[in-house]
């Protein structure tokens, strides 16, 4: 039965500031939910609040660090509903607290396993199992490093893959932004509110930003971009004081001067407990046939965790709506 006398303390974020979340802690049982939904970003919790406006027992496995990417995000201008945007922290504990209004059950913890061999379906957190007669992936996606052995040794000393979170902590120094991307150039331009410059460094000639990025960046004065290099090598002992490049198409080597490197490279799907129980590609996203359907009947996905087109707020939680609505109908027929 569900323990609500015994409290657990989680983080979350608000207004990009720490404080204590009580979330109650749920005891494993022989009890079967309708929807266990596993992730809490927005396909995660639009999922929880579709799924509990329609009376299905829903049971939300939020993770330790809920609220998906939005959580590192400080300002989300393009979620319909807010004229002046909000901060992301703000959006995703709204869109929880609406989930929780209609009787969704949170679990501030990761799920570590997960059985769909057989039904009921099982979910494992720690060393409690749960069980669900449907499962909704909303796990998302994490960001990608270079894998360089000085990246891995100077993260947190000036190597970070959140603008958001650590740009001010190199107020008026310098800063590179490596990745071609929306996310380099959002990285970029949040940096230029705090540090005296900033150089995004691109692998190619052009960049794959979206228009308006690409123009807010050119125009940013603080902003430069250097082309056709890769990073060999990120200088520092204690700290990042600087970085090695190669040219492209010379091999020629040249270092830059700077206090912090972000890497925004692209994101990996957080699908590693999902091996072997639905179909993955190659690049280890969940396969999803006519809309969010998985390999496994009663198994949904939906955002990041298999959509790496789009990978937007607003689409990951569109596709929260529908898988909830596939899992209903699936409900209806068994």
């Amino acid at each position: 039965m569900r323990k609500s006398d015994i409290m657990c303390i989680d983080l979350c974020i608000e207004n990009n500031y720490w404080f204590l979340f009580r979330g109650e802690n749920l005891e494993g049982s022989n009890e079967i939910y309708d929807v266990i939904i596993i992730g809490s970003g927005p396909a995660g919790l639009t999922a929880a609040i579709y799924s509990s406006r329609l009376q299905l027992r829903t049971l939300v496995v939020a993770g330790a660090m809920w609220g998906g990417q939005l959580m590192l995000t400080m300002e989300v201008e393009n979620f319909p509903g807010f004229k002046e945007g909000i901060l992301g922290p703000d959006l995703m504990d709204t869109m929880r607290r609406q989930a929780e209004g209609f009787g969704a059950e949170m679990i501030f913890e990761d799920a570590t396993a997960v059985d769909f061999s057989s039904k009921p379906f099982k979910v494992t957190v720690g060393s409690e199992v749960y069980q669900g007669k449907s499962v909704i992936l909303a796990t998302g996606a994490s960001a990608r490093w270079l894998g360089l052995e000085s990246e891995a040794r100077l993260r947190g000393r000036g190597v970070s893959v959140c603008a958001t979170c650590d740009a001010a902590f190199f107020k008026d120094k310098k800063a590179v932004v490596v990745g071609g991307g929306d996310t380099a150039m959002e990285e970029a331009l949040a940096l230029s509110k705090f540090v005296r410059e900033v150089k995004v460094i691109h692998r190619r000639d052009e960049l794959r930003a979206s228009k308006i990025l690409q123009e807010r960046v050119f125009k940013n004065p603080k902003i430069d971009i250097v082309w056709d290099s890769t990073v060999q090598e990120i200088l520092g002992k204690q700290k990042v004081e600087g970085v090695r490049l190669k040219k492209v198409d010379s091999d020629e080597e040249f270092e830059l001067a700077l206090d912090a490197v972000f890497i925004a490279i692209g994101y990996k799907p957080n699908t590693e407990i999902f091996k072997g129980q639905v179909e993955l590609d190659e690049k280890g996203y969940v396969v999803a046939n006519n809309g969010t359907e998985t390999s496994v009947a009663g198994v949904f996905a939906a955002g990041d965790v298999h959509d790496y087109r789009y990978r937007q707020a607003i689409t990951a939680a569109g596709e929260g709506c529908k898988a909830a609505l596939d899992a209903e109908k699936y409900l209806e027929g068994i």
